[in-house]
C-alpha cells in the first residue's frame, strides 16, 4: 500500500505543479477557445488541463518503472509503451481539439486507433465468469474490448461541463475501484500485491487530487477534452486489466455478482455519464444532427435550470456516484441483502438531495396560494 501512496503523492505534485505552470503559459498566450453559447462560465478560460494531467502520468510511470516493486507490472513492455502511446495520441488529439476544436469524426476515429491498440497488445476483455466463460475468440474480446474503451472514454467527456465535475467524479468511482483491486490482488496472488489496474488506479487518483484545486469553483483552468479522454481511457485499461486477475472457473454462484465487479464497476462508477450520453445520442438523432454535436441539455445543464447552484450540480454528480460505486464494493464484503439494505438508504438520500429543489418550490407555491 505504500507504494501505491507514494505514486499518488508524485502524480498529485506533478500534476499540481505541471497544471500552475500551463495555465501561467495559457494565459500568456491566450490559449483558449471563445465562449460558446453551452459553456456555463462567463470569463474566456483556457482548457489545456489535460497537457498538465499527461505530465504527471507519464512522469510518474517513469518513477513506477524502475522501481522492484512494480516489476511484475512491467514484465511486458509492449503492453506499457502501447498504453503510453495510446495515452499519448489520446492527448494530442484532444489539445488541438481544446485549442482548434477537431470535428467529432476525427476524434472518434482516434480512440477507436487508441482502444484497438491497447486491445491488441493485451489490455482487453480475458474472462467473463458467467458459468465459467472465457473469451476464446481474440476478434471478439477485441470488439468488446473497443467498444467499452470508446464508450467509457465518451461518458467521461460528456459531463465535462462544470467546474470539478469530472475530477471528482472520477476521483471517486477510481478510491472504490482502487480498493477492489486490492483486495482482488490480495485474493488472487497473496505474495505480490502489485497489479497494472492497481498503479493505473492511484496515479489517476493522484492526478485528480493535483487537478481539482485549480478546476474548482470558479474554475482558472479545465481539462479539456484532452484530460477527459485520458481519464475515460485510464479507467478503462484498468478494468480491463483486472478481468484477467479472474479465474471464471473458480467462481460459484454466491461470488458471481463480487467477480463480475471489474465489468459492472467502472459502468456504475459512470451511471449518470453513460445516461446522459445515451440520452444525448437519442436527443441529436431524433434532431438530425451528428450525435456528437454540442447542445445545452446535458444532465448538469438540467440540474442548474432545476435550481441546483453550481455546486449543488456537482454534488449531485458526486452522491450518485458515490452510491452506486461503493454499493458494488460492499458485495465484496456483506450479504446480498445487507447491500440492498444499504443502497435503499443512500438512494432515498440521494433523490431528496437531487430533487430536493423541485420540492421546495412546491412548498413555496402551496405556501404562497395559502
Amino acid at each position: 500500500m505504500r507504494a501505491y501512496f507514494l505514486m499518488f503523492l508524485v502524480a498529485a505534485v506533478v500534476t499540481y505543479l505541471a497544471t500552475h505552470v500551463v495555465r501561467r503559459v495559457a494565459a500568456k498566450r491566450n490559449l483558449h477557445l471563445e465562449i460558446r453559447e453551452r459553456d456555463v462560465h462567463k470569463v474566456p478560460t483556457p482548457r489545456l488541463g489535460g497537457l498538465a494531467m499527461y505530465v504527471g502520468f507519464m512522469v510518474t510511470m517513469l518513477v513506477a518503472w524502475p522501481l522492484g516493486w512494480f516489476s511484475t507490472v512491467f514484465a511486458n513492455p509492449g503492453q506499457v509503451f502501447a498504453i503510453l502511446g495510446a495515452i499519448t495520441l489520446m492527448t494530442a488529439v484532444g489539445v488541438l481539439d481544446d485549442l482548434f476544436d477537431l470535428d467529432w469524426t476525427l476524434k472518434l476515429a482516434a480512440q477507436f486507433i487508441v482502444a484497438g491498440l491497447i486491445a491488441w497488445q493485451g489490455v482487453q476483455i480475458v474472462s467473463l465468469p458467467i458459468s465459467g466463460l472465457t473469451i476464446g475468440s481474440f476478434g471478439i474480446s477485441l470488439i468488446a474490448t473497443v467498444f467499452l474503451t470508446v464508450l467509457i472514454m465518451n461518458a467521461v467527456n460528456f459531463i465535462d461541463g462544470l467546474d470539478g465535475l469530472v475530477a471528482g467524479v472520477v476521483f471517486i468511482g477510481t478510491s472504490v475501484f482502487f480498493a477492489y483491486s486490492y483486495l482482488l490482488a490480495q485474493q488472487t496472488s497473496p505474495t505480490n500485491y502489485f497489479s497494472l489496474a492497481g498503479l493505473i488506479s492511484a496515479i489517476v487518483l493522484g492526478m485528480c487530487a493535483g487537478f481539482l484545486p485549480h478546476n474548482w469553483h470558479k474554475a482558472k483552468i479545465f481539462m479539456g477534452d484532452s484530460g477527459a479522454y485520458q481519464l475515460g481511457l485510464l479507467m478503462s485499461i484498468s478494468a480491463l486489466a483486472v478481468t484477467g486477475q479472474v479465474d471464471p472457473g473458480t467462481v460459484t454462484r454466491n461470488d458471481l455478482i463480487p467477480a463480475l465487479i471489474p465489468l459492472i464497476l467502472p459502468l456504475s462508477i459512470l451511471v449518470l455519464p453513460l445516461l446522459d450520453f445515451s440520452l444525448a445520442v437519442v436527443r441529436r438523432l431524433r434532431a438530425g444532427k451528428s450525435p456528437f454535436s454540442a447542445d445545452r441539455k446535458h444532465l448538469h445543464h438540467r440540474l442548474q435550470d432545476f435550481g441546483h447552484s453550481h455546486l449543488g450540480s456537482v454534488l449531485v454528480f458526486y452522491f450518485w456516484t458515490a452510491l452506486v460505486s461503493i454499493t458494488c464494493l460492499l458485495f465484496f464484503w456483506l450479504p446480498s441483502i445487507q447491500v440492498l439494505l444499504w443502497f435503499s438508504l443512500g438512494l432515498l438520500a440521494t433523490c431528496l438531495y437531487t430533487f430536493w429543489p423541485g420540492i421546495a418550490r412546491r412548498q413555496q407555491k402551496k405556501a404562497a396560494d395559502v
